[in-house]
């Protein structure tokens, strides 16, 4: 348990930023999970639909420092390879 008032302090904002990371991170793989779902069944045109609104999420997610931007790079090329 935190014994000073900037641990306590520092502790209540690592609970209410793992909270906030958890939920753009969880947003973001749901994101993928659909356009994966929308590959297998060969629905290619509406993969190619969803394919910008996916790089928003994966590029808002890197910008808010919860994934790194190289990881945001490796999951887009992944996406775009698989349309190919």
């Amino acid at each position: 348990m935190a014994n000073t008032q900037s641990a306590i302090k520092q502790m209540r904002q690592s609970q209410k930023n793992r909270i906030r990371n958890r939920s753009k991170l969880s947003k973001m793989r749901t994101a993928i999970r659909q356009f994966r779902a929308k590959t297998e069944e060969g629905n290619m045109e509406e993969a190619k639909a969803m394919l910008p609104s996916i790089y928003s999420v994966i590029d808002k997610t890197a910008q808010k420092g919860v994934i790194e931007k190289n990881t945001a790079a490796r999951y887009k090329a992944r996406l775009t390879k698989r349309i190919k």
